[in-house]
């Protein structure tokens, strides 16, 4: 035991988390990630069960829910940009803490108001808060994990507070049919974000790349002490961090030299694969409804996708780091795009629905995360969160732009053929980073750049 201790006294130089088993202390930060993407997916996923609601109620119709939908996603495009200027800036903890305040305090107010502008404002905020605590909470985990396991660490604080999806499914299951205006509880609920708030402005560290970044060494050394119980000298890892540049120089370098390609391939398979992923999060749902089975079915449907989630993530991190990150991304998004076809052809078992819609899920979230701890790798430290929070914004921005059209093309298709077409999509989506992408996965960043 007294080796033990003298070794983790010694100072020595290291990069960062490399190499070093995760502590204790490294944990309860995962674990307290885990709690506000729990919090934060209580607020994004539960729109897909109060749509059919507010339809049914007479507050909104079919057409204004894509509108609010495809509000909501120019507020996560705004959040991404935004988020992840910001977090360059100011640091990941103080952005993480401002964006768990602006969604919390928005899903209150979805569930205060009885304006539709109001609650498209309301919409619109959340989506802004949700996307600016993702795009940096992509950063900080692959900031703040060791360098060969960082996609696992991605997959599994995700699949923990992805545990949320099935969570407010169950509950919207249970409460929205009481009565028309019982949607308001599930608003409320979203407000149990101040939780994570309080516990973060306590215990969240500051990311120590971030803080060497800002010529901060002795501030980043303490916070790899204090999570790893190791004495780290960063001094050699400062010397090569890259000069400062600013918000604008950073943007333009992802279309510059060698970012350049970095950044067509993620757009090019970031784009298709998040419409896709999106029309299945928001629409499973009322898509149901759309073939003929009851609210509470659809509504059950639902919480079987969602329930997907937190499975396909857990399953999807024990390969995460495998083939260059890229190769069981590719994989993902392929078995992803079958699952979507046979979806396609279930027709109207309820049963069988709902298993394939937890397989759909399992299969989408877990190449989603494997996706966000793909991303960060292809930047530098100084330009990482601008840059995911740019790729996001884009992709959200597609999203946003897609979503009025979906009712449209599932009501002169068909949901059969709304599927077909995902299929498509997700096939071009998963040859463009197979044939395209560049191996990240178990390098240190430091060698990515």
């Amino acid at each position: 035991m007294s080796i033990h201790a003298e070794s983790n006294t010694a100072r020595r130089k290291n990069n960062y988390f490399d190499n070093i088993p995760v502590s204790r202390q490294h944990l309860l930060l995962f674990i307290l990630i885990v709690l506000s993407y729990f919090f934060e997916q209580l607020d994004n996923n539960n729109f897909a069960f109060i749509a059919p609601a507010i339809v049914k109620n007479g507050f909104v119709t079919q057409a204004q829910i894509g509108t609010i939908t495809g509000i909501y996603f120019l507020g996560m495009t705004l959040g991404g940009f935004l988020g992840g200027i910001i977090s360059d800036l100011i640091g990941r903890r103080k952005t993480f803490l401002m964006s768990m305040l602006i969604f919390s305090s928005a899903s209150i107010l979805n569930g205060l108001t009885n304006s539709f502008e109001m609650f498209v404002f309301a919409r619109a905020a959340t989506g802004f808060g949700i996307f600016m605590m993702m795009v940096t909470s992509i950063a900080y985990i692959s900031e703040m994990s060791p360098g060969e396991s960082r996609g696992k660490w991605q997959s599994i604080t995700a699949a923990g507070g992805f545990c949320a999806m099935p969570v407010i499914g169950i509950i919207s299951r249970a409460i929205i049919p009481m009565s028309p205006d019982a949607y308001r509880i599930i608003f409320y609920l979203g407000g149990a974000g101040f939780i994570t708030f309080l516990l973060g402005l306590k215990y969240l560290k500051e990311s120590p790349r971030w803080l060497v970044a800002k010529g901060r060494v002795a501030e980043a050394e303490q916070v790899v002490k204090e999570l790893s119980g190791h004495d780290i000298d960063l001094s050699e890892v400062a010397k090569n961090v890259p000069p400062k540049v600013n918000a604008w120089d950073q943007f333009i370098g992802m279309f510059s030299g060698k970012y350049m390609k970095r950044t067509s391939v993620l757009l090019l398979f970031g784009i298709p694969a998040n419409i896709c992923a999106f029309v299945l999060a928001v629409w499973i749902p009322t898509l149901a409804g759309m073939k003929g089975f009851t609210m509470e079915q659809s509504l059950s449907i639902g919480v079987a996708f969602m329930a997907g989630a937190p499975v396909g993530m857990f399953l999807f991190s024990f390969f995460s780091d495998k083939g260059g990150r890229k190769i069981p991304l590719a994989i993902g998004v392929m078995c992803t795009a079958v699952a979507a076809m046979v979806y396609a052809y279930v027709g109207n078992s309820y049963i069988l629905t709902m298993v394939v819609a937890f397989i759909l899920n399992a299969f989408v979230m877990g190449y989603g995360f494997v996706a966000m701890a793909y991303v960060p790798e292809h930047y530098p430290t100084q330009m990482r969160n601008t840059a995911v929070g740019a790729i996001n914004g884009f992709q959200r921005l597609g999203v946003s732009f897609s979503q009025p059209f979906i009712p449209i093309i599932a009501t002169t298709y068909g949901v059969k053929g709304l599927f077909i077409g995902i299929f498509v999509v997700y096939t071009f989506a998963a040859a463009v980073v197979f044939f395209l992408g560049q191996r990240t996965g178990g390098i240190p960043l430091e060698q990515i750049e």
